[in-house]
């Protein structure tokens, strides 16, 4: 993977937070404050989608990250970004944000039920 496809979408990101990438997966992960919001595999850059936003990125075309494992297919909630989301800089960061949201969500289940 080039990195300066991670270096350009750092670029593009940082101006809304602090955005910090790690390698991950033969990709890498994009981190908003130490919390995944993103990946980016071959060099295509996928945000965090759930229920309340898959519905946008599947209008525009867009598909989740799918890898195989044990011979199967594996669908997870990454959602390639629209190349006209990328391009446009009031809508990217709206988009940022919401992956950030649900990210932040599921970390925050997750700690509770550790809690329980």
């Amino acid at each position: 993977m080039s990195d300066s496809y991670v270096d350009y979408i750092l670029d593009l990101l940082s101006p809304y937070g602090n955005i910090t990438a790690k390698r991950m997966f033969g990709g890498h992960g994009i981190y908003k404050d130490s919390v995944i919001i993103a990946l980016i595999i071959n060099e295509e850059l996928y945000f965090k989608a759930d229920g309340t936003n898959k519905e946008q990125y599947e209008k525009l075309g867009s598909s989740p990250f799918i890898y195989e494992a044990k011979g199967k297919p594996v669908v997870i909630s990454y959602w390639q970004v629209p190349l006209e989301i990328l391009e446009d800089t009031s809508k990217l960061p709206v988009w940022m944000e919401q992956s950030f949201e649900i990210s932040l969500k599921i970390l925050q289940e997750k700690n509770r039920k550790k809690k329980l």
